[in-house]
């Protein structure tokens, strides 16, 4: 990791930056792929997944053979922590239902809201060289709770057109059953068009490369949403003196191990653990089946000496991680301080694999610093909040005339019209 000391605020946006590409580096590649599935569906779609998967498919749906024998390929011992978390990701996601809000603003006047679920929804599951059936979790359970009528999952094959076997058994836990065998910018594609074999949908979910990253905000220019810029991972740990140096450095490492192009940072008011966390992390990186992925990642992080709490949580909200340690002896500073961060973890024993997994909290969260602005995915990214109205004769004879006056005033006649025309009605009563 590379170690700043004491860095200048004018200098933070630069030592802060992501290893990313620039989205003009990728927007040709995705355009161009957008443009051929638009055009020719899943022709294009066969291609692209020969060109970069490697495998030439006849057909791009999952079978239900393929789902059938997945069960017998996971372990029973897998299968019982898939269901664990599984459980707990319910707890949690059920728990954020709101219900029907309704008020009289004026006499005669009552106003609702109620939530609708999206009716149809794609979810994005990397595979690769890491296959994250957790996410199917944390996407499809939520999506499930809230109502979803339609739930479309497109992955990507291996090198001999299968499916990680945890990647079909935990979607099919979760009853989805539109599983497709298509993985990067094809993927999104395919979902934001629709195609002869995969569904059009209102919405898509799920991280992904940057690659992905810009297909899903492409995707934003085809009338599809999105639930965020979810690109390569990301962790910032604040730690002092009484944080565990071994705990820290598998943190880190957790999330160096996710790809080349992650991020991991530490901040700390104490020489002392920096140097201990370095340590171990060359320590527990020899171990790691991963560890040329995390040696690159580690190369283009940073641990950040800084003076004290107040200079840390500022320039860690100038960051605004994806994902927040907080191990310090004042952890209640950090955790009522903090702005801007996609999911946060608190204390020596709350490791963020916790939230990637088990826990209950959703890991699916906002990236590249769009924890400023962006949640990560809970129950009401698959819900829409309509608003509702009735007004009575009343209602009307009580607000028409304040309508009258500011639709004048707009120079919007027609819109005058429709209220006079109303209380002209009741006048005549």
């Amino acid at each position: 990791m590379k170690f700043v000391s004491y860095p200048k605020i004018e200098d933070w946006q630069d030592l802060l930056k992501r290893p990313t590409q620039t989205v003009e580096d990728i927007e040709d590649t995705v355009k161009q792929i957008f443009s051929e599935v638009d055009s020719k569906g899943d022709e294009a779609i066969k291609k692209y997944t020969e060109l970069f998967d490697g495998i030439k498919l006849n057909q791009l749906e999952v079978s239900n053979l393929e789902i059938k024998e997945s069960e017998s390929l996971v372990s029973e011992e897998l299968k019982q922590a898939i269901t664990l978390a599984k459980s707990n990701i319910e707890v949690f996601h059920k728990a954020q239902r709101t219900q029907k809000i309704e008020v009289e603003t004026t006499q005669g006047v009552r106003c609702w809201q109620e939530k609708r679920p999206i009716q149809k929804v794609g979810l994005y599951i990397p595979g690769g060289t890491a296959p994250l059936f957790s996410t199917i979790l944390m996407l499809a359970v939520p999506a499930l709770i809230a109502g979803c009528e339609e739930i479309v999952l497109c992955t990507p094959p291996d090198k001999e057109g299968k499916i990680n076997p945890a990647i079909l058994y935990t979607a099919n836990l979760c009853g989805i059953s539109k599983i497709y065998k298509v993985g990067g910018i094809q993927a999104i594609a395919g979902m934001t068009f629709g195609t002869k074999s995969i569904s059009k949908v209102y919405k898509i979910f799920g991280p992904g490369n940057q690659f992905v990253t810009v297909a899903k905000q492409l995707a934003t220019k085809f009338n599809v949403a999105i639930d965020m810029p979810a690109g390569p991972s990301e962790l910032l740990v604040v730690a002092d003196d009484t944080a565990n140096a071994a705990f820290v450095a598998s943190d880190l490492l957790s999330q160096a191990e996710h790809g080349k192009d992650s991020q991991v940072i530490l901040v700390s008011t104490s020489m002392d653990l920096i140097k201990d966390v370095e340590a171990e992390i060359s320590n527990q990186l020899k171990e790691l089946p991963r560890k040329d992925i995390a040696e690159v990642a580690i190369k283009h992080s940073k641990s950040i000496l800084v003076k004290d709490n107040v200079e840390a949580l500022d320039l860690i909200n100038t960051y605004g991680p994806e994902h927040f340690i907080v191990c310090t002896k004042d952890n209640d500073f950090f955790v009522d301080g903090i702005q801007n961060a996609g999911s946060v973890f608190i204390g020596n024993y709350t490791p963020e694999s916790a939230g990637d997994y088990a826990s209950g909290t959703n890991h699916t969260l906002p990236t590249n610093g769009y924890a400023k602005q962006y949640s990560g995915v809970n129950l009401d990214s698959f819900m829409k909040s309509m608003t509702f109205q009735e007004i009575s004769k009343t209602g009307i004879q009580n607000i028409g005339n304040a309508i009258e006056l500011m639709a004048e005033a707009e120079g919007l006649q027609a819109h005058k019209n429709a209220v006079t025309l109303r209380l002209k009605s009741l006048d005549n009563e």
